[in-house]
């Protein structure tokens, strides 16, 4: 300010006219003077507009760029840094005195020079949305809730320009169908598409596909494979009956002209992030991989799992069922689990609370403080027990809702939560589909469920209790073999015994206790006739297709591994080891519920619970559902805790910790090493002198430093999120390897 206010009226005139008046001094004072005159410029605008006086604050910001355009005349940089905040500010001031269209040029000024200025992305597109441009100013405000999706003002806008489109192009589109952009690159995850109301019908005839892709069929005979590799096929055009039960597909103009397999969709996992290619040209689970082959495989996946595609239609498509309605029965088959509802206030608590209709008052919730109106809040929920419990909230459908999966929800979280237009789940976007296709209620949802597994139920000889999860297994265990639960204490001692009606103790004379460390499971083959116990499940990654006999044990030998061997130790063992892996049982837990289940139809481990007698103490832990007790749920580990001990406990874990910033899904994103801390590139190895390798702390090269800024943008937001969720205690800064993430000496943003 002292220099712009010796220097005023004389640097105003020379540098406005141009003018060739010799300066007191050498060429780099010359520099100094200019640069600083620049600065001194912008801070005096920032000054000027922080006051209100935007007027005056245009005039500062108009000068100091005239000095710049002038230096670089002159060969003397300005920084870009520098430009770009001059040109996004008096962008800002310009749209408060309501020059729309001079703002709108100063932002694009702003983003010449730094396409990723998120000030500079949403002063643009409030400049658009004055000018009625609304389409351009959701684009560009979409761009730039990808760098800042947690700003409150950029929230909003968002918001605000949604519902003018879809007030705008609701007539419009009611005459149009259901078109994907094709310029869109298949199988990624859309983060922010574009915004249309949800489309009148999904006419799954009219193949997106049509125009860049073609498919063929075939069978065994005519498609033959010729190799190890996934896709080393050949195609035969002889005469044959061609039972024409195998879809093939190549992308069009493409050099290769080979036909490739497009195999079903894998539906056994909840996975609704980007597919990949299978990365090993030999697949080492042939068969049942759940990674894609080919590009074309990603397209139809892709599309297949938004419910814009059948892939029955790719093999006739004029065939009689010219349509392809989703159904409660045909969700429930693919995806499990059951619709219930659940008290909304309680399930959108921070944390999150699990409580139901509450047993004396059914009008209201189960929450053992605060009784909340049921019929009120409630919302529906899908439920799926696998190894934990996962609960899907179902948000209300509207017309407004987005045929697609929101892309911050399977990332790191959606911070709109409920105010997001994007489905948060896959299970969500297939009961937005058919509430759009059938108008079906969120009452007749839970209704069509229950009738669907009380009549699986019936097939299977049992009856299930009312929102009971359903089991598919006819007949539980291998055919050959009997089963049964023993006190593990007792059988070393010599003894079978049993545990006594209420689940709680073994039936012995000592009552030892019976929990899930105590028990052991002994199996009896036809042809032995003899009980033997059988261990755990190997938990090595990745489970193999089929199980093999210990050789030590298969010569007669005692097993000579240190640790847990992963080869059985008897048939009785490799029998029952296969038969929990075609079944999905991970553990003797979910076999010990399944085998309960099949004794006493509907008797489970929390059925023998609450059987306990009034007077018998009984201590709460934490379960998968939490039927009596209304606790706090961790949605990242599917766990109940019934006190806030409890609860504390399980937050402060390195297991959940973990589970906050890592998942299985992510491992596929990232092609360089994890971040060191250490956010600069090493000297060293770009003079090719680093022998630390794969120990450097340093980044090996810029696209590893690139990849380590996105990554800890990707983290941060995952915290976030977390501690949003009260899921990570407020002053906990213990993350062990991402320790690195709350520091507050990281890079500002520009």
């Amino acid at each position: 300010s002292l220099l712009y206010s010796l220097e005023g009226d004389l640097s105003l005139n020379l540098f406005s006219s141009r003018s060739t008046l010799p300066f007191p001094g050498n060429q780099e004072q010359y520099e100094v003077f200019i640069l600083d005159l620049v600065s001194n410029l912008f801070g005096e605008g920032n000054d000027i507009f922080n006051e209100g006086e935007w007027t005056r604050a245009i005039e500062m910001y108009t000068e100091a760029l005239s000095i710049a355009e002038y230096a670089n005349s002159e060969d003397i940089t300005v920084s870009t840094v520098l430009l770009e905040k001059l040109y996004a500010n008096r962008a800002a001031a310009y749209l408060n005195i309501g020059l729309h269209d001079e703002a709108l040029a100063d932002c694009e000024n702003a983003l010449q020079l730094n396409e990723g200025n998120h000030r500079a992305l949403y002063r643009k597109a409030r400049a658009l949305k004055e000018l009625g441009r609304h389409k351009e100013a959701y684009d560009a405000v979409a761009k730039c809730s990808l760098a800042v999706p947690q700003d409150p003002s950029v929230i909003q806008l968002t918001q605000d320009l949604a519902k003018l489109l879809g007030l705008k192009i609701r007539k419009a589109y009611v005459r149009s169908k259901v078109r994907l952009s094709s310029d869109k690159p298949m199988g990624m995850a859309l983060g922010m598409p574009d915004v249309t109301p949800a489309p009148p019908a999904v006419d799954l005839t009219n193949n997106p596909l049509a125009e860049t892709h073609e498919f063929k069929q075939a069978c065994s005979n005519c498609y033959v494979k010729t190799g190890h590799g996934v896709l080393d096929f050949t195609l035969y055009s002889k005469d044959h009956k061609c039972k024409k039960d195998i879809l093939l597909g190549r992308i069009k103009n493409q050099l290769e002209k080979s036909w490739k397999p497009i195999r079903p969709r894998p539906t056994k996992s909840q996975y609704v992030g980007p597919y990949y290619i299978c990365k090993g040209k030999v697949c080492r689970y042939p068969g049942h991989c759940t990674f894609a082959y080919c590009q074309e495989e990603i397209d139809v996946w892709s599309l297949e799992r938004k419910g814009f595609i059948c892939r029955d239609l790719l093999f006739d498509p004029f065939g009689s069922s010219s349509k392809m309605h989703l159904t409660v029965p045909k969700i429930l088959q693919e995806h499990h689990g059951i619709f219930m509802f659940l008290c909304g206030v309680c399930f959108d608590h921070k944390p999150r609370i699990i409580s139901k209709t509450n047993k004396d008052d059914p009008s209201l919730c189960s929450h053992s403080v605060t009784k909340h109106a049921f019929e009120e809040h409630k919302c529906l929920v899908h439920v799926l027990k696998e190894n934990t419990v996962c609960y899907s909230k179902i948000r209300p459908y509207s017309p407004q809702n987005q045929m697609d999966i929101c892309r911050h929800e399977v990332r790191y979280g959606c911070v709109r939560e409920d105010e997001c237009f994007y489905a948060h789940s896959l299970i969500e976007l297939k009961v937005w589909l058919m509430q759009h296709q059938l108008g079906i209620t969120p009452e007749n949802i839970v209704q069509e469920a229950n009738r669907f597994w009380n009549t699986e139920a019936k097939k299977n000889f049992y009856l299930v209790p009312f929102q009971q999860f359903p089991t598919t297994l006819k007949k539980f265990g291998p055919p050959n073999l009997k089963m049964q639960f023993v006190c593990g204490q007792c059988w070393r001692n010599g003894q079978l015994s049993e545990a006594d009606k209420n689940k709680k103790y073994c039936t012995a004379k000592a009552r030892h206790s019976w929990s899930k460390d105590k028990r052991v499971v002994l199996v009896s083959s036809i042809e032995r006739k003899k009980w033997t116990s059988i261990r755990p499940l190997p938990t090595k990654k990745p489970i193999p297709s089929q199980f093999e006999i210990c050789m030590h044990v298969s010569a007669g030998k005692k097993c000579q591994y240190i640790g847990n061997c992963t080869f059985a130790h008897s048939t009785e063992e490799k029998d029952l080891w296969t038969y929990m892996k075609d079944n999905n049982i991970v553990d003797m837990e979910q076999l010990y519920e399944h085998w309960l289940q099949s004794q006493k139809p509907g008797w489970s481990e929390e059925a023998s619970n609450s059987a306990v007698k009034d007077n018998t103490k009984h201590i709460h832990m934490p379960t998968d559902y939490a039927e009596e007790v209304a606790g706090n749920h961790c949605w990242l580990c599917g766990k109940n805790s019934n006190s806030d001990k409890q609860w504390q406990q399980h937050i402060t874990s390195e297991k959940h910790k973990e589970k906050v910033f890592n998942s299985e899904d992510d491992q596929n994103c990232w092609q360089y090493r994890f971040p060191t801390g250490t956010f600069r590139v090493c000297e060293r190895y770009l003079k090719g002198t680093c022998t630390e390798e794969e120990t450097c702390k340093l980044a090996h090269g810029n696209e590893e430093l690139k990849e380590w800024k996105e990554r800890r943008e990707f983290l941060l937001m995952k915290l976030a999120k977390a501690r949003k969720d009260h899921l990570i205690a407020p002053n906990d800064n213990d993350f062990g390897k991402y320790s690195f993430l709350p520091l507050k000496d990281m890079d500002p943003p520009n």
